[in-house]
């Protein structure tokens, strides 16, 4: 029988810039197969504007760790031969691989020029603040370490729209790009008024050969990865006629099943569905929105209504295109968009992605692992290898929903018959007592015994002739009820 996908974000932002991740991908894959995780997330895999960029600042899109360029021939994260192994490795062990695509920006430029611009209102960018005057900006991008190999596609003022560094005046500022058909690109977010610039040398779709550059550098990623999907960075910034565009030429490219989900990084779930449809629905999305709800509840306590807790969020209107989640590199500690979930509440914010029907959960390695950085948090790796057990081997079948109280919220799956031993009673409570709720399970479980399978409490629960049984859970805990096996 088909078992449940569970994605795995193998990375967090402050791993060591010491070049050893794509070994530890290598060495964790069996691992990570072993507790029902069958797709990973990879950080972007190209060379950062220097060894110690986490990708997201990139430079080239050609140099997956191969060149001596920016400092060093490998990336923060290995060797080109180092990925390739990882890749095959996880291949080997039936782990799909997708990479993090950044198409908003290039950083690290090899060179500057002097070119026109006119300085906007950071807040609201359509607000122009100066009249025209030039500028000396990072722009050139020669890629002299890598001599054309792969592309000979040269990158200059002209083919970006905006950036935010003067360095003739050693002034910050966002500095729109002017000339022949150069403006914002229309086809955005409208927050600060247009939102298509975010950082660095902000790159101009409207340009037919930029465009024909990055779709051709998806296909050159797919032939030489070899990889089964695509993450696409910062989509709300990039015109999405360009991504319709991409997707088309992608999708028929690449092997069967590929798999496409882009940041849209908004938690307003109806600006979301535009996008959706504005893609054709060819794209899957994080469901920004359910993260935020797990952080607001993590927050409030039991002050928050948790059978609330899918309401305006993506997974409840879109299932099939949430890709959801409860933290990941962004929203941890000291990060830029800083929404961190709250230690008690992560275990069940886990079950509610998990072990429920819709949505694709993606489990963040910050999470299992743990977090470096200024404020290290220890990973609850055992705690998710017991709910990923709960996934891989109980929540299946049709799902009944007991969402009838503020404090306590469950769910059941009633299994199938494929898989002996499958369903599960679910609990959540964000209430300071003890708390209890009864549940069908199905009369044909009459008389057997369940158990938590988080631990969290050691009761023995028998089945009722009727198929309910009264399933308990601490407060502030979750506790995941199923056959002993």
């Amino acid at each position: 029988m088909k078992r449940n996908h569970t994605m795995m974000q193998f990375f967090e932002w402050h791993l060591e810039a010491d070049g050893s991740h794509w070994d530890r991908l290598k060495h964790e894959a069996s691992k990570l197969k072993d507790i029902g995780i069958d797709c990973v997330w990879l950080p972007p895999v190209t060379k950062g504007q220097s060894v110690g960029d986490n990708g997201y600042g990139i430079y080239d899109g050609y140099d997956l760790g191969e060149f001596d360029q920016k400092g060093s021939v490998r990336t923060k994260y290995g060797t080109k031969e180092e990925l390739l192994q990882a890749i095959a490795t996880c291949h080997n062990y039936g782990l799909c691989v997708y990479i993090d695509l950044v198409m908003n920006h290039k950083a690290g430029a090899d060179g500057t020029e002097k070119f026109e611009v006119i300085e906007v209102n950071p807040d609201n960018r359509m607000e122009d603040i100066s009249e025209p005057f030039e500028i000396e900006g990072w722009t050139t991008f020669d890629f002299p370490g890598r001599n054309n190999q792969y592309s000979d596609f040269k990158w200059n003022h002209t083919h970006f729209n905006g950036t935010d560094y003067d360095a003739g005046n050693d002034k910050m500022g966002v500095y729109r790009i002017t000339g022949e058909n150069k403006h914002w690109n229309k086809h955005v977010i409208d927050e600060f008024g247009n939102y298509d610039y975010l950082m660095f040398a902000n790159i101009d779709y409207s340009q037919p050969k930029v465009r024909q550059e990055m779709i051709s550098w998806g296909k050159w990623m797919v032939d030489t990865l070899k990889c089964d999907g695509f993450r696409l960075d910062a989509v709300k910034h990039i015109d999405y006629e360009f991504i319709n565009d991409f997707l088309q030429e992608l999708l028929p490219y690449t092997k069967e099943h590929f798999f496409m989900v882009g940041e849209f990084w908004k938690d307003d779930v109806k600006a979301c569905q535009t996008y959706l449809e504005q893609t054709n629905h060819d794209l899957s999305l994080f469901d920004v929105s359910l993260h935020y709800k797990f952080h607001e509840a993590s927050k409030a306590g039991s002050k928050f209504d948790l059978s609330t807790i899918f309401d305006h969020t993506l997974v409840k209107t879109n299932p099939a295109q949430a890709v959801t989640f409860v933290d990941n590199h962004d929203s941890q500690p000291h990060e830029s968009l800083e929404s961190w979930v709250k230690d008690w509440f992560k275990p069940s914010a886990y079950a509610l992605i998990l072990l429920r029907l819709c949505g694709y959960p993606c489990v963040f390695y910050g999470d299992y692992y743990g977090i470096g950085g200024p404020s290290p948090v220890p990973g609850k790796k055992d705690i998710l290898d017991r709910l990923l057990f709960a996934r891989y081997e109980k929540a299946y079948g049709k799902q009944e929903d007991y969402f009838d109280d503020p404090n306590t919220i469950g769910w059941v799956r009633l299994g199938v018959e494929e898989l002996e031993g499958s369903g599960c009673a679910v609990i959540v409570s964000n209430g300071d007592h003890n708390s209890e709720k009864r549940m069908f399970v199905g009369e044909h479980r009459a008389g057997e015994i369940w158990i938590d399978l988080t631990f969290h409490r050691d009761d023995h629960i028998t089945i009722e002739e009727d198929g309910f049984a009264t399933f308990p859970v601490h407060g502030k805990s979750v506790s995941v009820w199923a056959l002993n096996m």
